[in-house]
């Protein structure tokens, strides 16, 4: 990660914790003319289209002051969505208890993709439940993680 990526991550979770949000996601995309800051924000109850404008004037404000980002680009602040990604160990915690989709590296009880319930979150991976078993999957062999819409 670059120094100005760094600051511009700093600079968001500043101004989500100050409007009672967490940042969820920080991705700059695109080179020269096209590019793209993607933040993903939360909240407890969830996130609203209000809640992603105030942290848009927020941080966008910052942004500027800063001058960081050379040229034009464009701010989008959205919500991780229903069917959200899970990148860190704390949000397999946070999700405890929850529907998920699992893609692995190798397959795992002759699958490489499961869908589950989350049923813990350990330090070096997590356990999930797949029918009437329990299956114990290190962090190091998930390419990707997300949670489950239930309906």
């Amino acid at each position: 990660m670059s120094r100005v990526e760094a600051r511009i991550r700093q600079l968001a979770r500043e101004a989500a914790q100050a409007l009672g949000y967490t940042v969820e996601d920080v991705q700059l995309l695109g080179s020269g003319q096209k590019l793209v800051l993607r933040i993903s924000i939360d909240k407890e109850g969830g996130v609203t289209i209000g809640d992603c404008e105030l942290m848009s004037r927020q941080l966008g404000a910052l942004l500027d002051v800063e001058d960081l980002i050379p040229g034009r680009y464009y701010l989008e602040v959205s919500s991780p969505g229903l069917d959200r990604p899970l990148k860190s160990p704390a949000d397999f915690v946070k999700h405890k208890g929850k529907l998920i989709r699992v893609s692995t590296k190798t397959p795992l009880d002759g699958q490489n993709f499961l869908i589950g319930r989350l049923e813990e979150a350990k330090e070096e991976a997590f356990v999930i439940r797949v029918g009437e078993k329990d299956l114990e999957i290190p962090y190091k062999a998930v390419t990707k993680a997300r949670l489950e819409i239930e309906i």
